[in-house]
């Protein structure tokens, strides 16, 4: 893996020479604007509208605007004079548990690996954070920002997540507090929960939007025409606690299978159930590999949720995945 940074783990008096790389990466797609005409790629150009000038890389000063159209200019020896000796540490403040943090905190993963002179250290703090159940807080100085972070043992090595100070949490504007459901409503609603619950299997997600931009852009480069197939819509309920009903049948027919699946050795695809609104008419349930509608039938005396179940709908998978782009900030990491 390409190393973003270098630097070292301290904690007390013990120093942990480490390097750092992106734990994740993303798989959108990057467009690039291209002229109508010829299909050639457009250049970004900058430009100082004062002077009327194309201006250099070399000629870019960064400036803060304090007022209106007024800016105070920072040279890199401004900002070279703000980053501590110890800017190549990450300094653990405390030990805490994992489950102290939101995950509103985070911001990203970065995996830690050791140099090779530190090694046996690297692995003892790995070995004892895990058996003390217990991740570092820490502080970290990377491109001139001070990071909070977090440290903790994944995959038998360290990795880090960058996270927000309080500061930088914006708070929710309550004003449904007040409501209250009611007794029943929140059995039913327990009840759909248990469920939807499943052991965390993270294989079994995947980005179909992006599956089919794949699609698309494959059947572009081969001259050919793709079409995302439209999902068949269910039934719509306008009562909660008919959602209620009709989301809980569901979901106990779909939890049949999946026992039967699991007592006779076969693999059945897991369902997904959208997300239920009270306030007007909504889809109550959607299956993913195979389509399912609640339809609901009232009678004078009972009211039926019959489960209708139509042919599973095959999606051709793609290999087409995003090209990769280094940084000039990271080749010179």
């Amino acid at each position: 893996m390409h190393t973003l940074w270098k630097g070292s783990i301290s904690f007390g008096l013990v120093n942990v020479p480490v390097k750092m790389h992106a734990a994740t990466e993303t798989q959108e797609f990057k467009f690039n604007y291209l002229h109508k005409d010829c299909k050639n790629r457009i250049r970004s150009i900058k430009k100082c509208p004062t002077c009327d000038l194309e201006v250099g890389t070399n000629d870019l000063v960064k400036g803060f605007e304090y007022e209106k159209d007024r800016y105070v200019v920072l040279s890199e020896d401004d900002l070279a004079s703000l980053e501590q000796p110890m800017s190549r540490s990450i300094d653990i403040l405390d030990f805490i548990n994992l489950t102290d943090i939101d995950p509103i905190y985070y911001q990203k993963s970065y995996y830690l690996s050791p140099e090779e002179t530190a090694m046996k250290a690297y692995r003892l703090l790995c070995q004892s954070m895990e058996e003390s159940g217990k991740v570092a807080l820490a502080r970290v100085t990377m491109r001139s920002k001070q990071h909070l972070a977090c440290l903790r043992v994944f995959e038998k090595g360290l990795v880090m997540e960058t996270m927000y100070y309080p500061k930088e949490i914006r708070h929710m504007d309550v004003v449904w507090d007040h409501l209250v459901p009611t007794e029943a409503e929140l059995t039913m609603a327990r009840q759909l929960i248990e469920n939807l619950a499943r052991p965390f299997e993270p294989e079994k997600y995947h980005d179909e939007l992006r599956e089919h931009m794949a699609q698309l852009i494959e059947s572009k480069v081969a001259g050919e025409t793709y079409q995302v197939e439209t999902p068949v819509k269910g039934g719509k309920v306008v009562d909660l606690m008919e959602a209620l009903r009709a989301s809980i049948a569901l979901t106990e027919n779909e939890k049949g299978q999946l026992m039967d699946g699991k007592e006779d050795g076969s693999s059945k695809p897991i369902k997904s159930v959208k997300r239920i609104r009270a306030d007007k008419p909504v889809e109550v349930a959607e299956a993913g590999e195979s389509v399912k509608r609640a339809d609901k039938v009232q009678t004078s005396d009972t009211e039926k949720t019959t489960i209708l179940e139509d042919k599973p709908v095959v999606k051709p998978k793609s290999t087409l995945t995003p090209r990769k782009r280094t940084t000039r900030r990271a080749k010179e990491a």
